[in-house]
């Protein structure tokens, strides 16, 4: 089968096509087999594949295969789901270390990891999904905060910030939304109360300060803005970053936490569900063949525009 291998730590050019024996049914006891039709492009991908989670990866050396959003069929039946039934999931990357991605055309996976994609919704849609939603709401489970309480997301043009954005507003919050000039409008209709215009750390802040003179009770961090953002919480507050190499120290006892994506299939069929009744939006940005991988990758590190780069396999 393809794959695309990380060959080595570097830009996007170290990406290559490669080829792999296809799982065979039955090989690993507890898993199925998913035969993809699309995968995510994710920041951390970039990430990894740039030599930044060094302290992360183990023992897992190059070569290796990226990738944790995936949209496919089963090949294999698990309860309550036949063979090829359409699904959608993710590999805890991070947790598996296995160095096996979804930048493949056949995946192992837990049958744990997957949910349904309802007839509605197509491949790529759902490939957009279950990171970014599994993350948001986590995001705002670790915040826990109350309902009228003001929450500033950063980086809400991209899908991550998007979701962020609808949870946090139907969770009864405040919502500050930091966006790209132009989407103003849309992510008011999805929630935001407030939405002041990217720029630097310090502009943002600023514009912030202008809508909520009190400051914010949190922050949820989907731009990777780090450190300077803090200045725009309260005493006291709660900060959330995504990124290990982005979160700041704590400071004015702010609470300061790192947060990851876990699956939890409940809520991505929920989510999946929403999405296919137009309750819940999220982004494609741009949808690319799996053998322009490399160029996904030098689109997401230029900020070609925001939401999700789609692998079509």
């Amino acid at each position: 089968m393809r794959v695309v291998e990380v060959t080595a730590y570097g830009g996007p050019e170290v990406l290559m096509m490669a080829r792999r024996p296809e799982p065979e049914a039955g090989e690993r006891p507890g898993q199925v087999r998913v035969r993809l039709k699309a995968a995510g492009v994710n920041q951390a991908d970039l990430r990894i594949r740039a030599g930044r989670y060094g302290v992360l990866m183990g023992a897992l050396t190059p070569p290796f295969v990226l990738g944790t959003d995936f949209a496919g069929k089963l090949l294999d039946p698990v309860p309550g789901m036949p063979e090829g039934t359409r699904v959608a999931g993710f590999v805890p990357w991070f947790e598996e270390l296995t160095g096996e991605g979804t930048y493949a055309e056949v995946i192992w996976v837990e049958p744990e990891w997957l949910a349904p994609i309802p007839d509605d919704v197509e491949f790529t849609v759902a490939a957009s999904l279950p990171l970014a939603s599994a993350t948001a709401q986590r995001g705002l489970d670790r915040l826990a905060l109350p309902a009228g309480s003001t929450l500033l997301v950063s980086g809400a043009s991209g899908v991550v910030g998007r979701l962020a954005v609808q949870y946090a507003a139907a969770a009864g919050l405040r919502v500050v939304a930091v966006a790209h000039e132009g989407d103003q409008h849309e992510l008011k209709v999805l929630g935001a109360e407030h939405c002041v215009v990217r720029g630097t750390p310090e502009e943002i802040v600023a514009r912030v300060a202008e809508a909520v003179p009190e400051k914010v009770d949190g922050a949820f961090d989907g731009a990777f803005l780090g450190g300077p953002l803090l200045q725009a919480v309260k005493d006291d507050g709660a900060y959330i970053a995504l990124v290990p190499d982005r979160t700041p120290a704590a400071e004015r006892n702010i609470r300061v936490e790192t947060v990851l994506g876990k699956p939890d299939s409940a809520r991505l069929k929920e989510s999946l569900e929403k999405v296919a009744a137009r309750e819940l939006i999220t982004r494609v940005s741009d949808v690319m063949p799996l053998e322009h991988a490399a160029e996904a990758h030098r689109r997401a590190e230029a900020g070609h525009r925001p939401g999700r780069i789609i692998l079509m396999i």
